[in-house]
């Protein structure tokens, strides 16, 4: 499983079904399911991101997690994180998780998050989605289970 978590100090997203959903201060994450995740996998990223230190704290250090800050999660389904580029300009996707798999690791990663964190908001699985944000920092971190 590969993450991008955003910094924000608000994000939302829309979808082309109509599906809408914003968050405060906290994390844009977004997602990709790879072709052999699992559930371990989930499991293991969620307990990193939600583990983070990359709040400021009163002194200015970036030392405070998402709990201690109160923070929110908005969660974005993103295959294109496992796009392989090595060969021609268009991007080949044979990495990605097939559909299924990857909505199902996908709600799964979001039921994770539901349980530790009040406000998780998501988008739409398969849709076309508008995101936006407004970065803190800005502060962008790269995750991705194959190196933790």
């Amino acid at each position: 499983m590969r993450a991008i978590v955003q910094r924000v100090e608000k994000a939302s997203v829309e979808c082309d079904d109509g599906h809408h959903s914003s968050i405060g201060r906290g994390y844009l994450i977004l997602l990709g399911v790879g072709s052999s995740d699992h559930e371990d996998q989930c499991a293991k990223l969620w307990q990193k991101i939600k583990k983070l230190r990359i709040f400021p704290d009163d002194h200015g250090k970036i030392n405070l997690d998402l709990a201690a800050v109160d923070g929110e999660v908005l969660i974005v389904s993103q295959f294109t994180l496992f796009a392989d580029t090595r060969r021609g300009n268009r991007p080949s996707f044979i990495n990605a998780a097939p559909p299924p798999l990857g909505e199902r690791l996908y709600d799964y990663f979001v039921a994770l998050a539901k349980r530790d964190v009040p406000v998780v908001g998501t988008g739409s699985f398969g849709a076309t989605m508008a995101v936006s944000l407004v970065n803190s920092g800005p502060f962008t971190v790269w995750l991705d289970t194959d190196d933790m």
